[in-house]
């Protein structure tokens, strides 16, 4: 028998018997009437997964990770208020069903019925994953089992306070809110929990607004594996700038107590806390887990025992809340409840197309107030000594920094982090003196942890921000790069387009540094960011181009909610000369502020037959391989991809109208570059000859052999010759 039909079984017949688990008798704060909806709350997540589990059987539901067992995280959310953004552990049923009490107009059970039958209906994910989540109810969607929702939270929560100063047009978050966010023990020891709660201990503890509250739901093991007796309260109970809760989840009224406690010490001082839940797990870790395979029956049999129903219709019975047969009919109504709805939600549309299905990937627009550009007055007080050179001719470090300076004044939303970003103005000085034009709540100086600044910037994002984090080095991306694929990328996606994080990340990379740090300095590999449905990724070759590249990017991000990668080659932020030293024809004066380049808008230069494609260094060094080639009679037109993602196919095939072959320069490696798709894309859309040039399968070498494995201006012009002699 399914153990669900076994522990259901087991409720009936000890309440009908009075047969319940000892406890301490009620006490604490909570009233019969919220005592009266937590039960109810408890008892619809528990038919809501036990049905599941039936529709399993019946091949109608197809993700049956349940929470019971957690039916306590009904009293947490009792303690909160229904617009405290609360980020979700998988097994918290019981909380949504309990917040859906406090918010008019909303139906947990058919809703969440929906989601485990995939119905396109379904109101959160429009059928594409079964998740916990509301935008009613304040819940963004989480599919995370290993906690990478902690880092945004930790944003959502230094948000709040950072709004009051400087307030977003799409402000969500109350002034006096806090956010929540919930996870197991075993996610506890996750290198991304661990940093989340260190990044909130480490604000905290030089006094920054940080109200969140961490909730682990322990209940002692992970899918198979136990967790140490005592290890969550030793781990956290003194730790540095975080107050330690502790609740026994079996008990709704204990619960209660210390989660009103914990919150309303939270939202008082805007400080975080952590409060410690005491849990049993029913069922196995999911609907496939077979728990006897790995546990003794009576370690199982045990919790079963400690049923957290029958510790709830214990204290409401002793306290004369309800009787037993009250509680036998609120469990049965909500069976009941649950396999109507379940019959009915089974007939509603599915997903059944890819259309469908993409049909989220690219979050809706958002309605943005007209920008009051800054009058010449205040762009000349706040750019001092600069103002007199943004028409002379500049690099691409310096043209950024004054782009930097124009976008944060005109949108008061942007907000930049990252690594010694504001003090020291960035490792290469682009960020120099932003901190003195807008002050350290706009440009914040970070710990050194890559999954914080994504969260932090992930977070910032669902409060109205237009963050524009920055990671030092591309390489340093790969500590953090699931923060980007499994959080920004598919909130979206498994929102229904409900929820967004637009942002854009500003890292600096790829390679041809001379001498320096070798792979970790010098990394040239877009593969990871390249096969992330939905994020755009912008690659400037030049300093004019780059400026106008970042306006769009912020407009992408702001007005249409887009997570926007824009990838600045280092070797380029001082570079002046471009055929003879000292001859700066790599330098532009500063755009207009009227000038943009739009998404898929690509650059040409030239107009001979022979093509070569490329973008970033590729871009400078086949303009001096150009070069080379006409003072050997053989014109050319170089074309700057610009946008990496999504492939600027129908601005590349228009550049390419008269061309007679192609030759693709690329300097990131042969194995997952671009230039394996714009192969394939020359030899699906086009007949012209073509060939590739691209970086060796290589890391890159520190000292004198730097650009060894790399395209090169001598070998662009030799692998143009040969393409011409076929």
């Amino acid at each position: 028998m399914d153990r669900a039909d076994i522990v259901d079984k087991a409720f009936r017949t000890r309440l009908a018997a009075g047969d319940f688990p000892s406890g301490h008798p009620a006490q604490g704060p909570l009233d019969a009437s919220v005592a009266k909806e937590i039960f109810r709350a408890q008892c619809l997540s528990r038919n809501l997964d036990r049905r599941s589990r039936k529709m399993q059987a019946e091949g109608q539901s197809f993700y049956t990770i349940g929470s019971s067992g957690h039916e306590g995280m009904a009293a947490v959310a009792a303690a909160l208020r229904p617009n405290d953004m609360a980020f979700l552990h998988y097994r918290d049923g019981a909380f949504q069903t309990m917040r859906s009490t406090q918010v008019p107009g909303t139906d947990a059970t058919r809703d969440m019925l929906l989601s485990f039958a995939s119905s396109s209906e379904d109101p959160i994910s429009g059928g594409r994953h079964k998740v916990l989540g509301s935008k009613a109810l304040a819940i963004p969607p989480q599919t995370s089992t290993i906690a990478s929702h902690l880092p945004k939270a930790v944003g959502a929560a230094y948000s709040i306070g950072l709004a009051q100063r400087h307030p977003p047009e799409h402000q969500e978050l109350a002034k006096d809110g806090i956010v929540m966010c919930s996870f197991g023990d075993a996610s506890s020891n996750h290198s991304t929990a661990q940093g989340a709660i260190n990044s909130a201990c480490w604000t905290s503890y030089q006094s920054a607004p940080m109200p969140l509250l961490f909730v682990c739901e322990d209940n002692g093991i992970g899918i198979s594996t136990r967790t140490p007796t005592g290890w969550i309260a030793a781990n956290y109970n003194a730790k540095p700038g975080l107050k330690y809760f502790h609740a026994n989840g079996l008990d709704i009224f204990d619960t209660y107590r210390a989660a009103k406690d914990a919150a309303d010490y939270v939202r008082k001082f805007r400080k975080p806390a952590f409060l410690h839940v005491s849990l049993v797990r029913l069922y196995g870790h999911a609907g496939s887990d077979l728990q006897q395979a790995y546990l003794k029956k009576e370690i199982f049999e045990g919790w079963e025992g400690d049923d957290p129903l029958l510790h709830s219709a214990r204290l409401l019975i002793e306290n004369g809340i309800f009787t037993a047969d009250d509680v036998l009919d609120i469990y049965q109504e909500t069976e009941d409840r649950c396999a109507t709805g379940a019959a009915e939600v089974v007939k509603r549309s599915r997903l059944n197309s890819a259309s469908d299905v993409m049909a989220s990937i690219i979050p809706p627009k958002r309605i943005c107030s007209a920008s009051n550009s800054p009058s010449r007055e205040t762009r000349q007080a706040t750019f001092g000594f600069d103002f007199k050179q943004l028409n002379s001719p500049q690099p691409m470090s310096r043209l950024l920094n004054w782009a930097l300076t124009d976008l944060m004044l005109e949108h008061g939303e942007i907000v930049m982090m990252g690594e010694d970003i504001g003090r020291k103005g960035g490792v290469y000085g682009v960020t120099q003196k932003l901190i003195e034009r807008f002050g350290p709540g706009r440009m914040i100086d970070t710990l050194l942890d890559e999954q914080s600044i994504l969260g932090l910037a992930i977070g910032m994002a669902h409060n109205g921000f237009v963050p524009m984090p920055e990671i030092q080095f591309l390489a340093y991306l790969h500590n953090a790069e699931d923060q980007l694929r499994g959080e920004a990328a598919t909130l979206p996606f498994f929102s229904n387009g409900q929820f967004s994080n637009p942002m854009v990340l500003r890292i600096a990379g790829l390679g041809y540094q001379k001498g320096f740090g070798g792979h970790f300095h010098n990394d040239n590999s877009l593969a990871v960011l390249r096969d992330i449905p939905g994020v755009i990724i912008a690659c400037p070759s030049r300093g004019d181009e780059a400026a106008m590249m970042l306006r769009e990017s912020v407009r992408l991000a702001r007005e249409e909610n887009r997570v926007v990668v824009f990838v600045e080659p280092i070797a380029l932020y001082p570079m002046r000369d471009l055929i003879a030293e000292k001859d700066g024809e790599w330098m532009r004066p500063y755009p207009a502020l009227d000038q943009q380049i739009k998404l898929g808008s690509v650059g040409v230069s030239g107009t001979g037959p022979l093509a070569i494609l490329t973008y970033g260094n590729g871009r400078y060094l086949s303009t001096q391989a150009a070069a080379d080639l006409q003072d050997q009679g053989i014109e050319t037109r170089v074309i700057d991809m610009r946008w990496l993602a999504p492939l600027p196919v129908e601005g590349i095939l228009e550049a390419l109208q008269g061309v007679e072959r192609v030759l693709i320069v690329d300097e990131c490696r042969s194995t997952g570059s671009q230039s394996e798709a714009l192969m394939a894309m020359l030899a699906e859309r086009t007949k012209l000859p073509h060939a590739r040039i691209a970086a060796e399968d290589s890391f890159i070498a520190t000292g004198p052999a730097y650009a060894a494995t790399l395209p090169s201006r001598t070998s662009i012009s030799a692998a143009a010759q040969k393409l011409l002699e076929t």
